[in-house]
Parts: C-alpha cells; structure tokens; sequence
C-alpha cells in the first residue's frame, strides 16, 4: 500500500475525544438556587392561600365549626358602608402622605447636596426617623402630644392654642397621624432623591451652562426628567406602605376617636381580634391586597416607561 493511500485513511487516534461528562457539583447547581427560592415562595404563599380559604367562610373564634360561604363575606363587604369608609380614610390619608413626603423629601435632598458644613452635620441625623420602630415613633409621639406633661402643648400654649386636641378629636386625628406619618418617612424619601442627585451625570449640566441656561431652566429641563426614575421608586415604595399603614394608626388611637381612623389594616385587625371574625378581617387584607398589586403594577409599568425614556 502506498504512501498516499496510507494518509487518506483516517487514524484513529486523530479523532476527537469524547465531551467531559458535566461535574456533579454543576448539574446540581440549578436545583440547590432554585431550592431555596422556592421554599421562600412555598413559605409565603401556602399562608396566602389559607388566607383566601378562610375568608371563604363563616370562621369565628367562638365558633369551632364553620361552613363554606363561597364570595359572601366580599359581596357583604362590598355593599357595606363601612367598606367604603375605610377606602375613603386609607386613600385620603396615603394621597396626603405620600404628596407631602415626596415633596418635602426632594426639597431636603436638594439642601443637603452641598459640601457645606451645615449639610454635612444634618445628614447623619436624616437616618435617624428611619432607625426607630413605626410603633415606638408613635408612643414617643403620644408622650409629646399628652395634656398632661406633652411638650408639644407647652410650645403651643405661646400661641394661644392650648389643650389642643390631637388624636382625640375627629377634626384632628387625620392631621396628627399624618404629622407623625411624614416626620417617620419623609428622610427616605430624602435619601433615595439625594442618591439620585449625587449619581446624576455632569456632561448634561455642563452643557445647559455653556448654553446660558438659567437655574430653573436646568431645573426644569435637565435635573427633574433625570431624577423622575428616583422619585418615581420613593413614590411607589410610599404609596405601597401608606395603603397597608397600620402601626402609626393602632399606635396612636387605634382607629378612633369612633371610626374617624378605621383605614383597611386597622379594621381588619379589630374585627378579626376585638370581635373575633377572622373570616371577616381576611376578606379585608384580601381586598386591600388587591389594590395595592394593581396599583403597584401600574407604578411599577410607569417607573419602567420613564426609564426607557431617559435611556
């Protein structure tokens, strides 16, 4: 056989070897990343779904045997007035919550995004509302606001105002509850805009003034369309926490003076705990679940269209 022959054919040893078998650590890498994430979902959702079944039905404390009642509980619900009540004071009182915060916590941001040495005194004590517990801010809130020995009457007495009611009348309850709500939460508001601020690009602004432009024109035009994505997420975050607001309303004057306060969360722990209908307070949670997902969707859908726009 020539020489040539020889080398058209193939040589065994020339072929390629066969593909590594994949490492047991890496097939099992899938299942030990999955596993915990769905054991969190597990973990989550089985208590959500007990919730719906329960208030599904006639449940009481004092009653031990229950029966299905299928959607009765939301249709006795949905036609009540006091259902509607509670949307009126949950959605007044987050509407007003959130409009102010938001407000306060970008003009806070913009005074503290200075290199000034009162700015950089007062930015550690911007943590500090964040760092106590809702449920302790509102006692501590309550000792101020005593008629007693409350310091906040004292000061009010130089004007004339004295004995001022605060939480125990209905023309003041919403107004105390939010003065403590937006001292609480204004400073994350705050934070999550002066982040934004100190990450903004300066190519832009270096631009508008070599243009001549003024301040509120850059104001206008060039800072607030690139900080609307931070403000958008302080805004859902707010409004989110606002509708399912329960500490600083228990805490204050558990829903009262009569229902002047009876938000969602409120009266779904009343019923559920001082009445004992646990079917009838589920379908509350339930309901007010609901509409924080479809509103927090819609946020959600918006914050994404204004970053691409940005982008």
């Amino acid at each position: 056989m020539s020489d040539t022959s020889l080398a058209l054919q193939p040589d065994e040893t020339s072929q390629e070897a066969p593909l590594n078998p994949i490492p047991r650590k890496e097939k099992w890498a899938p299942f030990l990343i999955l596993g915990p994430a769905l054991l969190a979902v597990g973990v989550v959702m089985i208590p959500f779904f007990i919730s719906v079944y329960y208030s599904m039905t006639n449940y009481k404390f004092t009653r031990p045997n229950f029966n299905f009642v299928g959607l009765k509980n939301y249709i006795n619900i949905l036609t009540s007035d006091t259902f509607w009540h509670s949307v009126k004071v949950t959605f007044t009182y987050a509407a007003i919550a959130v409009s102010i915060e938001t407000l306060l916590g970008i003009i806070t941001a913009f005074l503290l995004n200075t290199e000034r040495l009162m700015a950089k005194i007062f930015k550690p004590f911007l943590l500090l509302p964040l760092m106590i517990a809702p449920l302790i801010t509102t006692l501590i809130w309550r000792l101020m606001m005593s008629p007693e020995f409350g310091v906040l009457n004292y000061f009010l007495s130089f004007f004339g105002l004295r004995d001022f009611p605060w939480a125990t009348s209905p023309d003041t309850a919403m107004f105390t509850v939010l003065l403590v709500e937006i001292w609480t939460f204004t400073p994350f508001v705050a934070l999550l805009v002066l982040a934004g601020l100190k990450s903004l690009p300066k190519e832009p602004f270096e631009a508008a003034q070599v243009d001549g432009a003024g301040q509120w024109f850059t104001f206008k035009n060039v800072t607030l369309p690139l900080l609307t994505p931070y403000i958008a997420i302080a805004v859902v975050f707010r409004l989110i926490d606002s509708l399912r607001q329960f500490d600083i309303i228990f805490g204050m004057s558990k829903g009262g003076p009569g229902d002047t306060l009876m938000n969602f969360q409120v009266f779904a722990y009343t019923t559920t705990f001082t009445y004992g209908n646990p079917a009838k307070g589920l379908t509350y949670i339930i309901i007010n679940w609901i509409i924080i997902y479809v509103i927090s969707t819609y946020l959600v859908k918006y914050w994404q269209k204004v970053q691409s726009r940005i982008s």
